[in-house]
């Protein structure tokens, strides 16, 4: 009546993919729970979507926002304005707006110069330089080498410190991978946030064209289409829990009955890295990068190619020679003092966290299953452990879990609805957002280690 715009949320609690009534609702939440949202309000003046999402494992987001709260606030080699700015620059080579935005307003409290936002160009040249290593980490990181990090520490007025490059690195990689967690989840928008709220009035029929051209739609009728997006007899997909079960006890059989040979381990390796590239979403349309969010980063055709594509031969990337837990950690430890620490604190709780259940199953040893998750993911990368079976890959995850893998760690901005219902049909949800916990570290140690070593030989 006196003609003031009021916002109305577009969505329903902080994911598409979750049901609000089976989120952890807040003012329901246990001590644990209370704990973390209130330092996660204190560290970000919000409570935010992500953190209502990760408290289904409270362990985890402990570790997760300590870890965020030391690369953001404490004391390090990079000035504050200049965290926040990176921040938007790894979001926005996904099409993060949700990231992006947060670090928008991030980026102007702590100070930093408006001027910048209107686009790459007109940020200081140091941080124009970082450009080409972004690009490369989000989408290709297998061909970083010792000259681009070389390019970026000789340029000279513009140069880096290697202290600030390691920041500037794991940064980087902390919100690749936190855009790969947001749309596997997919997080919504805050109400105050673009995307997040409309001001025109609800309709009749409870929503509004808006509302259906931004993808959301009335209550009833998500209902609807989440019925109709899984025509599956819930006997099926109790099946479906049993058959992998069954697999995971006669793989732990065979297992102890033979070892396979050092040569047929790599050829199983080698066929796995194959078959991955031809794993695509059944839903590749290209999505545009819209003007808002490209114009924080250069060159917007370069997205993810396989590695082995086009005649292009990556050599095989080995974890006995350059692992994180012999040479990444310390190399971090040692530039940016505590962040290797937390950094493996935070990879240990994402592989070792487990409930020892399976959808509706208690006692079970999930260890072979995350294994096989993790390490699909570093052969996607061609990263190999000459240890493990990769004949196991294929048994224990199937195309449907496979697309929505690759999907959220390679093109997160292409991950549906319809894949996340797709997978694991009778899991928990919070089993679903533990697999992309799993997705979200191994893909940042992926990114992690090709760096890192580029950074090892160049100091060698």
């Amino acid at each position: 009546e006196l003609g003031i715009r009021i916002p109305r949320p577009l969505g329903h609690g902080p994911s598409r993919f979750i049901p609000e009534k089976e989120t952890i609702q807040v003012g329901k939440e246990d001590a644990t729970m209370h704990t973390l949202f209130a330092e996660s309000f204190a560290t970000l003046g919000r409570l935010d979507n992500v953190t209502l999402v990760m408290v289904f494992h409270p362990q985890y987001l402990e570790s997760f926002l300590k870890t965020q709260h030391y690369l953001l606030q404490m004391d390090g080699p990079l000035p504050l304005h200049y965290r926040h700015y990176i921040g938007i620059m790894a979001a926005a080579r996904h099409q993060c707006s949700y990231l992006v935005n947060l670090h928008v307003n991030d980026f102007l409290h702590v100070g930093g110069d408006p001027k910048w936002l209107n686009g790459l160009e007109n940020a200081p040249q140091k941080l124009q330089n970082l450009g080409e290593l972004n690009k490369m980490l989000a989408h290709r990181p297998w061909l970083i080498t010792k000259e681009h990090i070389e390019q970026l520490l000789k340029t000279e007025e513009n140069s880096w410190s290697l202290a600030e490059l390691i920041h500037a690195v794991v940064l980087l990689t902390h919100y690749h991978s936190l855009a790969s967690f947001t749309f596997g989840c997919g997080i919504s928008p805050e109400i105050d946030c673009e995307g997040g709220h409309t001001f025109r009035p609800p309709s009749v029929s409870n929503y509004c064209i808006c509302d259906i051209t931004n993808g959301y739609h009335g209550v009833d009728e998500i209902h609807a289409s989440q019925a109709a997006s899984i025509p599956v007899s819930s006997t099926e997909s109790v099946c479906e829990v049993e058959a992998l079960m069954e697999k995971m006890k006669q793989l732990q059989e065979c297992r102890d009955e033979e070892e396979a040979s050092q040569e047929e381990m790599a050829t199983r390796f080698e066929r796995e890295k194959r078959e991955s590239m031809f794993v695509c979403s059944s839903e590749d349309e290209e999505s545009a990068a819209t003007r808002d969010v490209s114009r924080h980063f250069e060159d917007t055709s370069y997205g993810y190619k396989d590695f082995s594509r086009h005649g292009m031969h990556v050599p095989t990337f080995r974890v006995q020679d350059y692992s994180w837990e012999d040479h990444g950690y310390s190399l971090v430890n040692r530039l940016y003092p505590d962040v290797g620490q937390l950094l493996d604190e935070k990879f240990h709780i994402a592989y070792n966290l487990t409930y020892n259940t399976m959808a509706m199953h208690k006692d079970v040893d999930t260890s072979m299953l995350r294994r096989a998750i993790w390490n699909y993911i570093h052969c996607m990368f061609g990263i190999r452990y000459d240890d493990y079976d990769y004949g196991e890959i294929n048994q224990l995850l199937d195309r449907s879990f496979k697309v929505y893998i690759k999907t959220v760690v390679c093109t997160p901005e292409k991950t549906t609805k319809r894949m996340y219902d797709s997978f694991w049909r009778q899991f928990e949800h919070s089993e679903k957002v533990h697999v992309n916990l799993l997705l979200v570290e191994a893909r940042m140690q992926a990114e992690l280690l090709y760096a890192l070593r580029a950074i090892t030989r160049y100091m060698t």
